[in-house]
């Protein structure tokens, strides 16, 4: 059975530090979980962070969450406060974790961010057109569930078989739900089959009513409920998209997987890093790499990769500043997983004792700020 107790209080703030050099880049120190260590870097390059991410910990189990927000930070901030207690809900009703009870944890999410815009539109409109990515990752009795809405990733490092034995292979355990992969596409374009510009190739990419590159998200309520492009207000802020009916879900692609002895560490990344690297690439680094410090490397390289493309050095990046930063990259959050426990190297008690507790990551790197989310909008609304 899941142990999120503790989610039932206040999350404990784990802060990292930031990375020297860079004021838009915080990382974690190494820490232990119950399988192993873990590695968390981020890197911000919009106005307001719209990556959010957490690790809860205890010595049974491990939960990642990787949350990029899109149209501003509300709705992954939303996630990142609500979705782990709602496992723990569903979770504990059930006796234990499984894909229905993931399925009603989001859908439960969603449902809540709904009821908040609800209440907010009246005086944030642009509530309505805020969204959300949900990567979350849950290791269980040698279990890992993987679970993800729009195009944030999983990706697995296991050991090559036969004379490669040496080497790394890269598996993608996640599906990117982005129109931009043409399976995708052509399944959107079978669920609106009365309408021929359900997606369509606008500014360089494919986007479902010319807007949205994602099939699936938390929130991006006026692309769900007809009702909201209807709204007068709704109506006074943007352009409203006439909807027969939803032309995203919330609905999440879960995988279930047993682990296995060559299966060696877990990458979860927002989609900033997989527009630098591909998975080969990442999980090569951080097979080739000492641990401590991982997960900022793998930032890090994907920022030389920018660097590379621009024909610029990357200490030039670094200088640059919040917001402007965002014509060169995306928020970048990168959470290495390290699957020692299922190689056979198991975690003494000293380990599993110190494996309880939940790292989080900064709501705004740039003002360090650990808090706010919803909270600042309801008070807004009061």
């Amino acid at each position: 059975m899941m142990m999120l107790r503790s989610l039932s209080r206040p999350l404990e703030r784990c802060l990292g530090v930031r990375a020297g050099g860079d004021a838009l880049m915080w990382h974690a120190n190494l820490k232990p979980h119950a399988s192993g260590d873990f590695s968390i870097a981020v890197v911000q390059a919009n106005n307001c962070l719209e990556d959010q991410s957490q690790v809860f910990t205890s010595p049974f189990a491990t939960y990642v969450g990787v949350y990029d927000g899109h149209g501003g930070p509300e709705a992954s901030r939303f996630v990142n406060k609500h979705l782990f207690p709602f496992l723990h809900k569903f979770a504990t009703e059930q006796g234990g974790l499984s894909a229905d009870v993931i399925k009603k944890a989001f859908n439960a999410t969603e449902e809540e961010f709904l009821r908040l815009v609800k209440r907010s539109l009246s005086v944030r409109p642009q509530i309505a057109s805020v969204g959300s990515c949900c990567l979350v990752g849950a290791i269980s009795i040698d279990v890992l569930y993987v679970a993800n809405l729009d195009d944030s990733r999983a990706v697995l490092g296991r050991k090559a078989s036969g004379d490669k034995e040496n080497t790394v292979v890269a598996e993608r355990l996640s599906t990117d739900h982005n129109v931009g992969v043409e399976e995708v596409r052509k399944e959107v374009e079978e669920l609106h089959p009365d309408d021929s510009l359900i997606v369509v190739y606008t500014r360089g990419v494919w986007r479902i009513k010319g807007i949205i590159q994602v099939s699936r998200s938390i929130g991006d309520v006026y692309l769900k409920k007809p009702e909201f492009y209807r709204d007068p207000i709704f109506q006074q802020f943007g352009n409203p998209v006439p909807l027969k009916r939803p032309v995203i879900t919330a609905e999440p692609s879960i995988l279930i997987r047993k682990l296995k002895p060559q299966d060696q560490f877990l990458i979860f990344a927002s989609d900033g890093l997989w527009e630098q690297l591909s998975d080969e690439a990442a999980v090569n680094i951080v097979f080739k790499n000492p641990r401590a410090g991982i997960a900022r490397r793998l930032v890090r390289a994907a920022l030389q990769e920018v660097a590379k493309k621009r024909e610029m050095r990357y200490s030039d990046i670094k200088k640059i500043k919040k917001g402007i930063r965002r014509h060169f990259h995306d928020d970048i959050t990168v959470i290495v997983i390290y699957l020692d426990k299922h190689r056979g190297s198991f975690c003494n008690k000293r380990t599993k004792q110190n494996a309880m507790g939940c790292t989080v990551a900064p709501v705004d790197i740039y003002s360090f700020n650990a808090d706010g989310g919803d909270e600042d909008l309801l008070q807004k609304i009061t």
